[in-house]
């Protein structure tokens, strides 16, 4: 109750710092959209570059984030960038293995079947492979959203001067455990909202498989 009160009472600080972090987790997340799709058509349309790359990508995956923040602090300076650039590593990989299993998840039968009636690739791409593919893709972009939330969070803990992970720094320094927690379920709220923002955008450009009971 006490926690409701304070974000109510702080609302205009909440959003402040809110609308901070929200511009980094979107810069972020649409970086990671723009390079990561094209990367992974790159991955299902050539054995040798998935070969290359994979090892690269489950490397970059593997070390912690945290980690890379005060080096990308060092380089990028205490502005947007390194907290963009977090963002933008921790929801990377989901987006281009989710779209790389949902290219593979087309029945080969049915390719072959629309080619042996004179489809071309990029008819096959986009009347077949693509609609096929959303799902997984979408379900792709709902995991790096909500981790670019956590990204954007940890570049604000390493160096920042706003940012919801700024805000919770500042009260943990000043022993205010309700705005702490208040920052918290701020931070929650955003990933949910950016969640279903995305779930609302697939639910109109991609049909929803039903689910096997």
């Amino acid at each position: 109750m006490a926690i409701a009160k304070r974000i109510v009472s702080d609302a205009s600080l909440l959003m402040a710092h809110t609308y901070v972090t929200l511009l980094e987790v979107v810069f972020g997340f649409a970086i990671g959209v723009l390079m990561g799709v094209p990367l992974a058509l790159f991955i299902f349309y050539s054995k040798a570059f998935e070969r290359a790359i994979y090892p690269i990508l489950v490397g970059l995956q593997t070390v912690p984030k945290i980690s890379l923040a005060p080096i990308l602090v060092l380089y990028l300076g205490y502005g947007w960038a390194p907290k963009i650039v977090l963002a933008f590593l921790i929801s990377f990989f989901p987006i281009v293995i989710s779209t790389v299993v949902g290219l593979q998840s087309l029945d080969k039968n049915l390719v072959n079947l629309v080619r042996s009636m004179g489809a071309n690739e990029w008819q096959t791409f986009f009347k077949l492979r693509l609609p096929a593919a959303l799902p997984n893709i979408f379900g792709g972009f709902k995991v790096a959203v909500s981790l670019a939330v956590i990204g954007a969070v940890i570049g604000e803990y390493v160096a920042a001067e706003r940012g919801l992970g700024y805000l919770q720094l500042q009260a943990n320094s000043q022993f205010d455990t309700t705005l702490n927690f208040a920052t918290v379920v701020t931070i929650s709220a955003l990933g949910v909202v950016l969640y279903y923002i995305i779930d609302m955008i697939e639910s109109r450009v991609s049909y929803k498989r039903d689910a096997g009971k």
